[in-house]
């Protein structure tokens, strides 16, 4: 965005003069216009960068929608995109309306013109743009990408409803412990060693794990961010240790096959969607490559890739690389033998998104209560450790 001062006429001559914020000189004068003001001149005070290059997902999908039903009745794609720059609620929707408006008006393609916000549409996106063009069914294909984008939006949705509570309650269990670790036991330590008694070895062994928070409370403080750091920058150097933390990740125990099952379901919705919109098969493939980041599932279809390639039919490959399971198999290889392989991909991924619910479901019944009880034996190995010398030498005082 640009700070202008402008000079305006109205309809009987008048000039006035004023300062507004705007996009670019396109912009200000569809602003004056808006007023009844016929721009004269414009001077541009300050700016910012102009594209902008990040943008929230559920914004994209709004862009993308409006932009499908303006392109659906049948309004032309410079049309849609200066009503869109001029009436777009948020300012980086107008900022990329007009971005596109000014590329697609020097002579780019759509497709080019969204291939140069690329911190905002995939290249997956920007192929499936590319095929529309070329045959035609603009809007369908725009339909088909907001419907993914929502439905992705959505798996999204349900990983984080996975992961906010168990995050939620180890930081309270590790809050929690760490307190009673260095606060509150150590001044129960000194009025349970003056009572004279034998400690059992439940209360000594409290004693000695509070001394090790009390002594080294700043190791245990910065150890995790530090090892954290050093796998991070270890992994972002090294490709196999990258590629075995993506390894552990599928490993981890009910929300390593979660993980795994939300990601073959991007690539077989966004695989679907390639296939339908007529990109080619092994292209589709590359293309779907960048729907994974993790490298285990990203090797795996791009081993597939190389054996279509060398003539082995789809189902085969997938089979081939263990990725999906047999009923999944199946399906594929229903699609090849009846040329509806979209229609198999979209129910493998109607098939996965039911049942990551499902899986979803189960894992927060078993994760609810197992940190629930965690907590509960944590708090209770206290109360035990330092209520049963005080019980006990109580008990033995005669009346």
């Amino acid at each position: 965005m640009a700070q202008f001062t402008y000079r305006a006429a109205n309809d009987a001559g008048a000039i006035s003069k004023g300062q507004v914020e705007a996009l670019n000189e396109l912009d200000l004068e569809a602003q004056l216009k808006n007023l009844g003001l016929q721009l004269v001149s414009a001077k541009a005070l300050s700016a910012r960068k102009g594209n902008v290059q990040k943008m929230a997902r559920r914004d994209v999908i709004d862009f993308l929608f409006q932009l499908e039903m303006l392109a659906r009745a049948g309004v032309p794609l410079l049309s849609c995109l200066g009503d869109m720059r001029d009436e777009a609620d948020s300012a980086t929707g107008r900022e990329l309306a007009a971005g596109l408006y000014e590329k697609i008006e020097a002579g780019s393609t759509f497709s080019e013109a969204i291939a140069s916000f690329p911190g905002i549409f995939s290249p997956t996106v920007t192929s499936l743009i590319r095929a529309g063009e070329l045959t035609g069914q603009l809007p369908d294909v725009l339909k088909e990408i907001v419907r993914s984008l929502k439905w992705q939006d959505e798996l999204a949705a349900t990983t984080k409803k996975l992961l906010i509570y168990p995050s939620f309650m180890i930081v309270v269990i590790s809050g929690v412990v760490f307190f009673l670790m260095v606060y509150l036991v150590p001044q129960l330590v000194t009025f349970i060693a003056s009572m004279g008694k034998t400690l059992p070895f439940h209360t000594r062994l409290l004693i000695a794990v509070s001394d090790v928070f009390v002594r080294f409370w700043w190791i245990i403080l910065s150890t995790p961010p530090i090892l954290i750091a050093i796998v991070s920058a270890a992994a972002a150097v090294n490709p196999k240790i990258r590629f075995k933390l993506h390894q552990m990740q599928l490993d981890l125990p009910y929300l390593g096959p979660i993980l795994k099952k939300l990601i073959l379901a991007r690539f077989a919705d966004t695989f679907a969607l390639m296939y339908k919109t007529g990109i080619p098969l092994i292209d589709g493939l590359t293309y779907c490559l960048d729907v994974s980041e993790n490298l285990v599932i990203k090797q795996a279809i791009r081993q597939a890739r190389d054996r279509v390639l060398t003539g082995t039919s789809l189902s085969e490959s997938f089979a081939l690389e263990q990725l999906f399971p047999s009923l999944v198999i199946r399906m594929l290889k229903v699609g090849e033998s009846t040329g509806a392989l979209d229609t198999s991909l979209a129910n493998i991924s109607y098939f996965y998104s039911r049942d990551i619910d499902e899986s979803v479901a189960k894992a927060q019944a078993m994760v609810e209560p197992a940190l629930t009880v965690t907590m509960g034996v944590i708090l209770g190995w206290i109360m035990v450790s330092v209520l049963g010398p005080i019980y006990d030498t109580i008990s033995t005082i005669k009346v």
